[in-house]
């Protein structure tokens, strides 16, 4: 279908299904043209009205609430027509098919928005942020979601670029005025500028970075020897029975996907097949190079381990990716008899604890959301999609390099 910005476009903007009331959006120049047609008269503009909606024969829809807004002054810049109908979804159907005929045209997925930033409304990171407040999945993503909605992020980064060319007029001075006995860039004050420019920048970039993670979650990926308590530790994070526990060892042949949320951070925990060193069994086989793919693709790895087989770790180890975060769990110290514990060790940090007694767990919990790096509350934090983080980054290392050079 050709589209054109001049066309009048209309969409159903609540969830499918049946309910109370159902909102349909009209927006484009031929607001103005329909009214009269669909309503009967032309409503006050930015006040509920209750009135009929009428089909082309003159026979009457529904009755519900419609608000209308002139130009500029809507969320799209345009002329824009809400319509609060009865929600059944054969009646908006017929709402819809009645604004068909009076010109519109079905609105592409996101196309308010879209137009909200094309008519300067708001800008990108506010129009990301719609997205983000509706898919967010926790208290503190819808926070940090309403804060880039309402501009915070934005109002950042803008008073970052202003810095940034405040130094740059000292750069241009040193560079324009060279004959001159004056030295712009040994001014303590340029000095001081640049290490509150990057505070302020580093400032940002944690922020982006909490955001980024309740947006996207941090993903475990749980090894470990057949039978070590993996399925068992992925229950226990998910609060129900995910994954199969038996005594036989290789239950779980494939990777398992479990999202949960603790104390509000998403986490995405993988388990996987039990490594071996040998087994003839072709989808054993086939589970674990899905396993390693995990372990790849895992901000972290959680290591498990029967606390009586320690030299299981090394075996473990060999099969896993260098340079990943890793947390080795000792499990069943109700057999081994330790005592549950907390410590750092050479290979990462080393929790012993017991999924069958739950000695030790909220060590593990407690570790986890210290993995993280989101304040509690999140306050301050909005939400941030990669190419922010690697914009951010990248800025970051060129403000290093201006300072060594200063």
């Amino acid at each position: 279908m050709r589209t054109s910005w001049e066309d009048t476009i209309a969409a159903v903007a609540t969830c499918p299904g049946r309910g109370g009331v159902g909102v349909i959006r009209v927006s484009g120049s031929k607001v103005e043209t329909l009214l009269e047609p669909l309503l009967g008269k032309r409503p006050a503009p930015r006040e509920a009205v209750y009135t009929t909606f009428w089909n082309a024969d003159g026979d009457r829809l529904d009755q519900g609430i419609a608000l209308y807004f002139p130009e500029p002054k809507s969320y799209t810049g345009e002329s824009t027509l809400e319509l609060h109908a009865h929600g059944n979804p054969v009646l908006l159907d017929l709402i819809l098919a009645r604004l068909f005929e009076l010109g519109c045209r079905p609105a592409r997925p996101g196309e308010f928005t879209e137009r909200a930033f094309l008519n300067n409304k708001i800008d990108l990171a506010q129009a990301e942020a719609v997205a983000d407040l509706i898919d967010a999945e926790t208290h503190e993503g819808v926070r940090a979601a309403t804060r880039s909605l309402d501009g915070e992020f934005s109002k950042r980064i803008h008073a970052l670029v202003e810095a940034c060319i405040q130094l740059r007029l000292f750069v241009e001075a040193a560079i324009d005025f060279t004959d001159e006995d004056i030295d712009f860039l040994s001014d303590a004050s340029v000095e001081g500028q640049l290490s509150a420019l990057q505070a302020d920048l580093a400032s940002v970039l944690l922020a982006s970075q909490q955001g980024a993670l309740l947006r996207e979650g941090m993903t475990l990926a749980l090894a470990g020897k057949p039978n070590a308590g993996k399925s068992s530790l992925l229950n226990l994070l998910s609060g129900r029975e995910s994954a199969i526990v038996t005594p036989i060892a290789g239950t779980t042949r494939d990777t398992l996907r479990e999202s949960i949320v603790l104390e509000g951070i998403p986490l995405h925990v993988i388990d996987t097949a039990g490594l071996r060193v040998e087994t003839a069994d072709p989808i054993e086989q086939e589970g674990i190079r899905r396993a390693r793919k995990a372990f790849e693709n895992a901000d972290h790895i959680v290591i498990v381990v029967d606390d009586r087989y320690p030299e299981d770790l090394i075996e473990i180890t060999q099969d896993l990716p260098q340079g990943k975060p890793r947390l080795i769990v000792r499990n069943k110290i109700d057999l081994s008899g330790n005592t549950p514990s907390l410590l750092e060790t050479p290979e990462g940090f080393e929790i012993r604890l017991s999924l069958k007694t739950s000695e030790g767990v909220e060590n593990l919990k407690s570790h986890l959301l210290a993995q993280t790096p989101c304040s509690p509350g999140g306050e301050g934090v909005f939400m941030a999609r990669r190419r922010h983080l690697e914009a951010l980054t990248a800025a970051q290392e060129e403000l290093s390099q201006a300072a060594f050079a200063l």
